[in-house]
């Protein structure tokens, strides 16, 4: 299993394969909600298992808060703390950046995987692209 910070076109073709499959083949969201006005501004991680990309995720600064977005990972890759490697690469990124506070809105189902990384729910529940999520806060060292 390799993290990498994405600083090529294909390794940002393959963070998008990841989040194409996960978020608009399998969750039915739009591909035009999927990939968005932020891509430019933010950075990117793609996970690879076996040489396969099989997570990924983005982080952007926003009103000083490091915005973790775009968590996904493949039917295959999950149940192996792939998610939280990503979350931590974003983490680390965004904390090298000075941030001091993190935040993110994660799928209603999501809330206990957040929880154990340190998050906080600091919102009532909303609906993003037909599904359920929470803002969630962490505040960093």
């Amino acid at each position: 299993m390799e993290i990498k910070q994405v600083t090529t076109n294909e390794q940002l073709e393959d963070a998008y394969f990841v989040r194409k499959t996960v978020f608009v083949d399998e969750q039915q969201v739009p591909l035009e909600e999927e990939i968005d006005q932020h891509e430019d501004e933010a950075t990117h991680v793609v996970l690879y298992d076996d040489n396969q990309p099989s997570g990924a995720g983005r982080v952007r600064i926003v009103e000083g808060y490091g915005k973790i977005e775009r968590i996904c990972v493949m039917k295959s890759a999950r149940k192996k703390g792939v998610g939280k490697v990503i979350v931590t690469k974003l983490e680390e990124l965004a904390t090298k950046q000075g941030v001091k506070k993190l935040k993110l809105n994660a799928q209603t189902h999501a809330i206990p995987f957040y929880n154990k990384l340190g998050y906080e729910v600091v919102s009532e529940e909303f609906m993003d692209a037909g599904i359920p999520h929470v803002t969630m806060v962490k505040h960093c060292n």
